[in-house]
């Protein structure tokens, strides 16, 4: 049976039994609200992101015990990440919001200057301190006398030469992009050997190398323990070489606890040799057999210190490359794909989350290399306590 399409419904525009593509009043404002939710919520993370590496480079200026060519390279991270969240997080909401660049082609040419250079020397930096940390465990004597301000200096310049050597080329075929009125403002992916370049230099190559420190930290640290039963006590632990790594200075070989020297005189003294031992006990064999049993609680005990730490440092460990690896791998794989892959495609909402995760990772960098570093920690707290007090 045919419907009756004599009486047309009333509530459709123009009498039509088909309506018109316009959307609803309540469309617009829901489109609103998530636009300023949107933007409430990345305003929150850059200011977060721009309070945090404020406080780390405060809190290194203001301690002279943190004044270390380790704590500078550190401090300098810190000062990149600040430039992302002042400079690039700022102008990346407006344009993460509105979907469309307005500003300009001179504007957008610093802007994305700026993003490619202080993100690479962020990156970058951290590969640095991983070497300054590799360097201070494997060769630890004859690095401390390397290890001066003015090599931190120049491992700093080259993370800078190296960053904007990587942003430049673009630079030179950008304003042939934009000719009449420019709508976005991305680099141009059709320069595969850019791409390819700046991808590698930024990301893969630097991956690579933080991988290869990181593991061979680790397996030194773990090393030195298994060589000597006594080294929970005598010589670093893998803990504290682990933490050197996020962020802490080394220890002089020279300064490290001798807990196990102050044990060895009674167990030499209870040899029978040594004329008496010192000990004035005459070489008793029921005060032998009970600090035989005090030493051997102690070294067990020492064993689980040193399992826990061992488990604490491969914690940090996996935090460190984990969140390093997690925040910018999705967003240099799609760069990656969509310069090989002409056919391919990303949905622009999932590229902004790629954008924003590499971003995130300035935030996260300075709560990583200060919350493992008793040092930093001690420094915080005794700044808090100076500005609670004024």
């Amino acid at each position: 049976m045919e419907p009756d399409n004599s009486t047309l419904d009333p509530f459709l525009p123009n009498g039509t039994d088909e309506p018109e593509s316009t959307e609803a009043p309540w469309d617009d404002a829901t489109l609103l609200g998530l636009q300023i939710s949107l933007s409430v919520a990345l305003a929150v993370l850059t200011l977060a992101t721009a309070l945090s590496n404020g406080f780390v480079i405060t809190t290194i200026f203001l301690t002279r015990k943190l004044h270390t060519p380790a704590n500078f390279l550190i401090g300098s991270l810190a000062v990149t990440d600040l430039l992302v969240s002042i400079l690039v997080m700022p102008i990346s909401i407006l344009y993460t919001v509105s979907k469309t660049w307005t500003l300009g082609q001179i504007m957008c040419d610093i802007w994305l200057s700026s993003d490619i250079t202080f993100c690479t020397a962020s990156i970058l930096h951290l590969c640095v301190i991983a070497l300054d940390r590799y360097w201070a465990i494997t060769d630890a004597l004859e690095y401390s006398k390397r290890r001066t301000t003015r090599r931190a200096a120049v491992m700093i310049a080259v993370v800078w030469v190296i960053s904007i050597s990587i942003s430049m080329p673009p630079l030179f075929w950008r304003q042939a992009k934009a000719k009449d009125e420019l709508k976005e403002c991305v680099v141009n992916t059709d320069q595969i050997s850019y791409t390819l370049y700046s991808t590698f230099g930024a990301f893969y190559v630097p991956t690579v190398l933080l991988v290869i420190l990181y593991g061979r930290i680790y397996v030194a640290a773990r090393s030195r323990i298994l060589k000597s039963p006594a080294a929970c006590g005598k010589r670093f632990t893998t803990a504290q070489l682990i933490q050197t790594s996020a962020g802490s200075s080394l220890c002089s070989l020279n300064s490290a606890s001798n807990q196990e020297g102050n044990l060895h005189p009674m167990v030499g003294g209870l040899g029978g040799g040594g004329g008496g031992g010192g000990l004035g006990t005459g070489g008793s064999p029921l005060f032998a057999s009970s600090v035989k049993v005090k030493l051997a609680d102690s070294v067990q005990e020492r064993k689980r210190l040193c399992a826990a730490r061992e488990k604490k440092a491969t914690k940090t460990l996996g935090i460190i490359l984990g969140a390093f690896i997690v925040c910018w791998l999705p967003f240099f794989v799609g760069t990656l794909v969509l310069a090989i892959c002409k056919d391919c495609w990303f949905d622009p909402v999932l590229f902004d989350v790629f954008t924003w995760l590499g971003y995130l990772n300035s935030l996260i960098n300075p709560v990583i290399y200060t919350v493992f570093n008793d040092e930093f920690k001690q420094a915080f707290q005794k700044l808090m306590k100076f500005k609670s007090c004024r």
